[in-house]
């Protein structure tokens, strides 16, 4: 399924001659594209979306860090280029969870497995990227399950 809209779409931006979003587009498809040669060498005939999803979110993080560089380094025109990725990428992602979201989420997955301690952190994060993969920024749930867990 994400496979067929990155290939519509980039046909779409194509047609429209949107440069910006086939750009954005053909960076997503390389990045799936090694993920895919990376699922091969692991025995799989290809990725799974999971990894895609994963993959984008690593890929929005990479370009607000840019920003953030490009914003101190007065270069708005580069800001603005990241920013206009960003903006592509993210009409690829489900929806993001919010903070109560990401909370609730949280608890949910402890009480399943368990989780008392601050040594269960890796346990809940693998069975939290294994079930909200793409939906969900890690790093504000790294730390609220430290705040839970502590």
């Amino acid at each position: 399924m994400l496979r067929d809209d990155l290939l519509n779409s980039l046909k779409e931006a194509m047609k429209n001659r949107d440069t910006q979003t086939v750009n954005a587009v053909r960076l997503i498809i390389a990045g799936q594209k090694e993920k895919d040669v990376e699922a091969r060498g692991k025995g799989l005939e290809k990725a799974s979306d999971e990894v895609l999803l994963a993959m984008m979110q690593s890929m929005i993080k990479q370009r607000n860090e840019s920003i953030k560089i490009y914003t101190d380094g007065n270069r708005p025109d580069l800001a603005q280029k990241e920013q206009s990725e960003i903006d592509v990428i993210s009409r690829f992602l489900p929806k993001q969870m919010n903070t109560d979201e990401i909370e609730n989420a949280i608890k949910a997955v402890v009480g399943q497995l368990g989780a008392t301690s601050i040594k269960d952190m890796g346990k809940v994060m693998g069975a939290l990227k294994n079930q909200y993969a793409g939906q969900m920024d890690f790093g504000a749930a790294s730390a609220i399950i430290k705040k839970i867990l502590a």
